[in-house]
């Protein structure tokens, strides 16, 4: 009987140390010394994302920071501007050095796009008769409008540097699903994710494909279907005998219904992450219809996904365990408490941060001044946190629209902003 006892705590104390073993594994970020390299988490949140981000970008660039990114992971509305930096930038600089050209390379085009309303025709393509029971018909053609603007772009033919890594919800599995640009072991590339298994190398399918994976926000647009053959994925974690079934029904919906922030792929192997968050900012709202009851809580449980990891995020920056930046479409300047122009706490939570979550038609005050915002941003993070990446010639602060800086100005002209309408704005 002494020696049960004895043998009890001998047991308890292994579980123990097995169960911190797993847990350092699962939940915690490499050692320092197995990190390496510069992760840029893009956001989604429709155009509003896409431009805020574009504009953090162009200080980024500016600044000599942008060309020592090592891998974007981007989400909704921040993988259709870095599906549009592939393509519009090929190879990347090398570090500390710029991107030439900006302005007409990779800013223009993009305003360009943003001027265009990319989900009503998509929509009403699913309304007709004949599309009736194919729920893909929309998203279908969303793929077919990022196609175009991407000019037939495959995954095969993205840069070896920086890695890209789309992100997609796996409606079946409930986790992230990955088109990944990046060097798996000999192979390049992997599509996936860690349920169902990799497809590796990668396929040489349309970069535009996992762009319309990853923004098609549900209830708008109905989830992607994938028509897998189950054997060729591997290394999945799901062996459960009705695997193949569930692989071959893997629909994928918008990225952000599982990460919006794009942290999942970087958080645990970058030595520096940086985060440009243009997610849609959780409003005090009231309703009492049957449709607001039935969505309002789903909306809660995102919003609260989406604020977890960035509390999580940021208590690790403050504590020393990782390093990096975040910015986010509803912080202000002054948060960062340096020395750089912004907007005010006032105009920031209405209506900048208000601005709605659409691929509708963007004005020029929507563009302009959200590109602001982000470039302003952007300037104060580093300055504030990554004050060693800076390169020693960088560029001097220049607002992108000055002219767009005016509080009265831009209250007046986004003072409708946050609205949506049912055919969009074109």
């Amino acid at each position: 009987m002494a020696e049960t006892k004895n043998q009890e705590p001998r047991r308890t104390e292994a579980a123990r140390t097995e169960a911190t073993k797993h847990s350092l594994k699962t939940y915690s970020a490499r050692p320092r010394e197995e990190r390496e390299g510069v992760a840029l988490g893009l956001s989604g949140g429709g155009y509003r994302a896409g431009l805020f981000h574009l504009g953090g970008l162009r200080r980024l660039n500016e600044l000599g920071v942008l060309s020592q990114v090592d891998t974007i992971s981007s989400v909704s509305g921040g993988s259709i501007l870095s599906s549009h930096l592939a393509q519009r930038i090929g190879s990347w600089p090398e570090r500390g050095e710029v991107i030439a050209d900006w302005e007409t390379r990779v800013e223009e085009p993009f305003r360009a796009l943003s001027r265009r309303n990319l989900r009503t025709c998509p929509i009403a393509k699913r309304l007709l008769p004949w599309n009736w029971l194919r729920s893909s018909t929309a998203i279908e053609a969303l793929q077919g409008s990022y196609d175009r603007h991407l000019e037939g772009l495959k995954l095969t033919s993205l840069p070896d540097r920086p890695r890209f890594i789309f992100c997609a919800t796996d409606m079946v599995f409930g986790v992230n699903w990955l088109f990944d640009s990046g060097l798996q072991d000999t192979q390049r590339g992997q599509v996936g994710d860690e349920k169902a298994g990799y497809l590796s190398p990668a396929p040489a399918w349309p970069v535009a494909r996992a762009v319309a994976a990853s923004s098609c926000f549900p209830p708008v647009f109905a989830p992607l279907p994938m028509h897998l053959q189950p054997e060729r994925l591997r290394d999945g974690k799901y062996k459960k005998p009705d695997r193949d079934r569930k692989v071959r029904r893997i629909s994928l919906t918008d990225g952000g219904a599982y990460d919006n922030l794009g942290l999942e792929p970087v958080w645990d192997d970058h030595e520096i992450v940086m985060v440009s968050d243009g997610g849609a900012v959780f409003e005090a709202e009231e309703g009492r219809c049957f449709i607001w009851r039935l969505s309002r809580p789903l909306s809660i449980a995102t919003d609260q996904g989406t604020s977890v990891r960035k509390r999580w995020l940021i208590s690790n920056f403050n504590s020393g365990e990782l390093d990096g930046a975040y910015w986010g479409v509803g912080s202000t300047v002054e948060h960062y408490e340096v020395q750089t122009p912004g907007y005010s706490e006032e105009l920031v939570d209405d209506p900048i941060s208000e601005v709605r979550t659409d691929l509708d038609a963007f004005s020029e005050a929507e563009w302009a001044v959200l590109m602001n915002h982000g470039y302003l941003l952007g300037e104060a993070a580093v300055r504030r946190h990554l004050p060693a990446m800076i390169a020693p010639n960088a560029e001097p602060l220049r607002i992108p629209y000055p002219e767009w800086m005016d509080e009265g100005r831009v209250g007046d002209a986004l003072k409708n902003s946050h609205k949506r309408k049912l055919l969009g704005r074109w």
